[in-house]
């Protein structure tokens, strides 16, 4: 990461983001002004460029390339689209158009993301590359499908954001400022992150592409002089002990092991079969499938990964609904304290909406937003910098899938559009983003809350959404009784976990 200056203020930190990572354009001896000129330029540049190549074409054509602004990834979308949380972000099909209605005007915008494409976490890294090396060190031929393994170098990283992931939130950045231009032509968002390097590294990457999109819309040089623009780091800790450490923890591995056994045997056989010796284990498999969407993202373009190709469409279908469990089960309604993870960060939207201090007593940190620097109020644009995890949670607090018939079973597949719209790679996938809008109409006295995730314009049935999507902003706070009532937050320090509290 490049050069940034830290600035410690009592209890937190936050972070004036100066030079950018992705593509530095000197050495530290060039002047600083010099380096903002550049900069500039190029910036401009590049959004000049998207702006007029970028852009979907009126006539339906297919993307350029795999990744585009406005549709996100829209390669051989029969399995990369049933990736889970590892599938690149993609415009997911929306009942409901997510234009703003005529006689409308958007008043507030706050968008919630994931960081871009990683490779995989460091403990997933090193078992991958076992597997590779077992099946190299095991198996004399590779032969149809599998001969690219015989000459295969493992090279994925651990933990960082890839080429590619940073260029989805470059392009998250336009599509934010082109989607609410209204607002962001004029004014300067505030930004938050989480404190792990990937996320704020993806806030630095989307902030570059807010800002270029904005310089291609300006006639002066001068129209953004806020820029770059500070980003609030949040320290990353685990708050809630029983969830942390208790028994609620086992329960998403325990359901995808369930999945994994009916779904998973026959792929390990086939495997085995073409490739005598290998011997894979039902979790090297899955490490196989793995392999697919992480090497996909590890090149900079989304070249489908030879991987991909050993599984068939209805496999990639199973194995996105058996890391949709995971989530599910983990951090959703199928984890007794799951939507509870999401409380503090919905409160939070909550005084957002209704520009009123933060009343919560679960996670958030009351240093942070009891500051108007670190969460100011009465802003209009908000963008917020997160994981996986953590979004599941903040959606299954807020109510928006609630309508999902019971408990996904875990014998069989329960698709997306038979969830609610439902599933890992729907809400979650890499450089997910949710859209908490507020709306003002002719005729309508009260401010209109719509919300939107991967570009699903979500029905709001918990607060009695009209058949575009919205509700009043009273119906939709009075809807978040969970969340204003903190959850199950009590249950987090009980019994063996209450001398941790403090």
């Amino acid at each position: 990461m490049g050069p940034r200056q830290l600035f410690a203020n009592q209890e937190h930190k936050y972070v004036a983001l100066g030079e950018h990572k992705e593509r530095p354009l000197t050495d530290r001896r060039w002047s600083k002004s010099f380096l903002l000129f550049i900069t500039t330029i190029t910036l401009v540049a590049f959004a000049a460029l998207v702006f007029i190549f970028g852009r979907p074409s009126p006539h339906g054509d297919a993307p350029a390339s795999c990744d585009t602004i406005y549709h996100g990834y829209q390669c051989q979308n029969d399995i990369s689209h049933y990736w889970g949380q590892y599938s690149p972000y993609f415009l997911v099909p929306s009942d409901i158009s997510d234009d703003v209605p005529n006689g409308c005007s958007i008043t507030f915008a706050q968008m919630l993301s994931r960081h871009g494409a990683r490779d995989p976490t460091a403990s997933k890294t090193a078992q991958y590359n076992a597997t590779i090396h077992k099946l190299q060190a095991n198996v004399k031929n590779f032969t149809g499908p599998y001969a690219f393994l015989a000459d295969y170098e493992y090279r994925l990283g651990a933990d960082q954001l890839t080429v590619f992931g940073q260029q989805e939130l470059v392009n998250s950045g336009i599509k934010y400022y082109d989607r609410y231009k209204e607002l962001a032509s004029r004014l300067v968002p505030f930004v938050r992150s989480s404190g792990q390097a990937r996320v704020v590294e993806s806030a630095q990457n989307w902030t570059q592409g807010f800002h270029a999109a904005k310089l291609a819309n300006q006639v002066s040089k001068y129209a953004d002089a806020a820029y770059p623009y500070p980003i609030v780091v949040i320290p990353e800790t685990d708050v809630c002990n029983a969830f942390e450490n208790g028994s609620d923890g086992n329960i998403a591995s325990k359901a995808q092991a369930q999945w994994a056994a009916v779904f998973i045997p026959p792929i390990r056989t086939r495997i085995n079969a073409a490739l005598p010796g290998a011997n894979l284990t039902v979790m090297e498999t899955v490490h196989m499938m793995d392999l697919c969407p992480f090497n996909t993202v590890a090149s900079p373009n989304g070249t489908i990964s030879g991987f991909c190709a050993l599984f068939t469409e209805e496999e990639w279908h199973q194995y996105g609904y058996y890391q949709t469990l995971n989530k599910y089960y983990g951090f959703s309604h199928g984890n007794p304290l799951g939507p509870t993870q999401g409380v503090g960060f919905s409160n939070e939207l909550i005084a957002r909406l209704t520009s009123k201090s933060v009343d919560d007593e679960s996670s958030t940190n009351h240093t942070l937003d009891g500051s108007n620097d670190t969460f100011p109020l009465g802003r209009r644009l908000y963008a917020d910098f997160s994981h996986d995890n953590d979004m599941t949670a903040i959606f299954s607090a807020l109510g928006l899938y609630n309508r999902t018939t019971g408990h996904l079973p875990n014998t069989t597949i329960t698709e997306a559009p038979q969830a609610n719209g439902y599933s890992a790679a729907w809400t979650v996938p890499f450089a997910a983003r949710a859209y908490f809008e507020k709306m003002q109409c002719r005729r309508r006295p009260e401010e209109l809350v719509r919300v939107i995730v991967n570009d699903r314009v979500l029905p709001l049935t918990q607060c009695d959404g009209d058949r575009l999507g919205r509700c009043t902003l009273d119906a939709f706070v009075d809807s978040l009784g969970f969340v204003r009532g903190g959850g199950d937050w009590g249950r987090c320090f009980v019994g063996k976990y209450a001398s941790h509290f403090g």
